[in-house]
Order: C-alpha cells, then structure tokens, then sequence
C-alpha cells in the first residue's frame, strides 16, 4: 500500500526540499504518444526558469548527494542547444567528484548521424585515456545520440542517462513537428527505432520524463524494448529540466550506483 504524503510534503517538493521524483516500474501502464504535446503544454515551457528556483530550496539534498571518484562523464546537449547549457549540471558533478566534460562539439545542431559518428571517435578517445568506460548524460536531442553512440560501443559505454529524449517517433511527437523540416533528422530516428528490438542497447539506461514537457511527448520518452531500462518521473518542463534539482540528484546517484 502507498504512503499518504504527510501534511505539507507537497509545498515542500514545490519549494524543492523535497523530491517530485517517482519511480515507474512498468512503462507498459503509461501508455504510447499520439503526436505532439498540448498547446497548453507548450505555452508552460515559458514558465521553465520558475523550475531553476527550486535549486535554492535542494541545496541540502543536492549536497549530500553521493560522491563520486572520478568518474568520466560525457554531457550532450539537446537540439539547438549550447555546450554551455549542460554547465551548471556539469559544475556540480565536478563538485561531487566525477570528470564531467561537454561533448566538445558546441550547439547541436540536429544532425545525429554526424554527431553519432564524431562523439563515438572522442568517447572512445577519452575511455582510452581514462582507462575505463564512461557515462553518457543526454538532454534531448542529445540523449539520443547517446542511445546510439552505447549501442555501437557498449564496451565503452558504463551507463546511459536521458532526459526529455524522445525514443520513439522522433520529431513527430516534438513541437518541432509543426515546422518539420527544420527539424532534427527524421531518417536517424526512424533506424534508431529499427535496431531496438534487434539490437538493444545492452548497458543500463535511466530515462527521466516529465508529464509537464512541452516539447516532446512524454509518452515518446518510454522505452519499451531495452532489457536495462528504468524510467523516472520528474515533474518539470523540458527546458527546465536542465536545471532542476531532481534530475540532478537522479543523475548523481545512478552515477554513483555505476
């Protein structure tokens, strides 16, 4: 039987002392997307800076997180994005301490079979350098390209963490499907959805979605088909996602777990 929030849990997850996060155990129940979020969705990704407050209120959690040794971790932007934007996540995994580094391509620009191609030459640079396999951390766009560069190089690849990624149907369930063509790369998303149930992605994958996003359906975020995969519930917007102290204490503690 589940617990009852006690008498001002919600306020307090609100003011981000505590956790909105949920575990969800079986994605089959959530259902599958129908195409793009909501108008009323998308109009809230205007409210995304509201989310960065919170940060103030996690501080405690935030720093009691546990620690790292070190790890390599490698940060992919989403589509349209700046290096820049991973930063604050990446500053406070160094803080933890892991060796969290940006891709080192700058904005992704929507081209994932390039971007595949060229993270899969740096990742195995670096893991080579390091001398142990790395964790991929991918907003977007950017997990995406992560799914592909782990499922190429698992050796490589120790764990894989996505937000706000779609897994199936791409730009169809994004926002971005009203402008189509300016969009990502259709045709990368249609073989990534082709080699899941032959090829799946064999390291394990935490994948965070939120009912909130905007941008993609969350229902495309699911991954119904990968032997290692949990899904996490946030209640955050897409944009803010990037800046939200539950995501981050997620991502912390499966980095740990790795």
């Amino acid at each position: 039987m589940s617990r009852l929030p006690l008498p001002g849990h919600h306020l307090l997850a609100a003011a981000g002392v505590r956790s909105r996060a949920r575990h969800r155990a079986d994605p089959r129940d959530l259902g599958h997307p129908s195409g793009p979020p909501s108008t009323r969705a998308a109009l809230g990704e205007l409210g995304s800076a509201l989310d960065g407050v919170r940060l103030l209120g996690a501080l405690p959690r935030l720093s009691s997180a546990p620690r790292g040794e070190g790890h390599l971790v490698v940060d992919i932007p989403g589509w349209r994005a700046p290096e820049l934007s991973g930063a604050p996540l990446r500053a406070y995994l160094r803080r933890l301490g892991h060796d969290a580094r940006g891709w080192g391509f700058g904005t992704n620009t929507g081209d994932p079979r390039r971007d595949v191609e060229r993270l899969s030459r740096r990742l195995l640079e670096l893991v080579e350098m390091k001398g142990e396999p790395a964790s991929l951390v991918g907003w977007s766009l950017g997990g995406v390209i992560a799914r592909e560069v782990a499922r190429r190089h698992p050796d490589a690849v120790r764990r894989v963490i996505t937000y706000g990624t779609p897994v199936t149907g791409g730009p169809r369930h994004t926002t971005v499907a009203r402008a189509y063509r300016r969009g990502p790369d259709p045709d990368a998303q249609r073989v990534a959805e082709r080699l899941d149930p032959t090829a799946p992605i064999p390291v394990p994958l935490t994948i965070l979605f939120s009912k909130r996003d905007g941008i993609v359906s969350w229902q495309a975020c699911l991954d119904h088909t990968s032997p290692d995969a949990e899904h996490v519930e946030v209640s955050s917007t897409h944009i803010g996602m990037g800046i939200d102290p539950d995501v981050w204490t997620v991502v912390a503690d499966r980095l740990a777990r790795a």
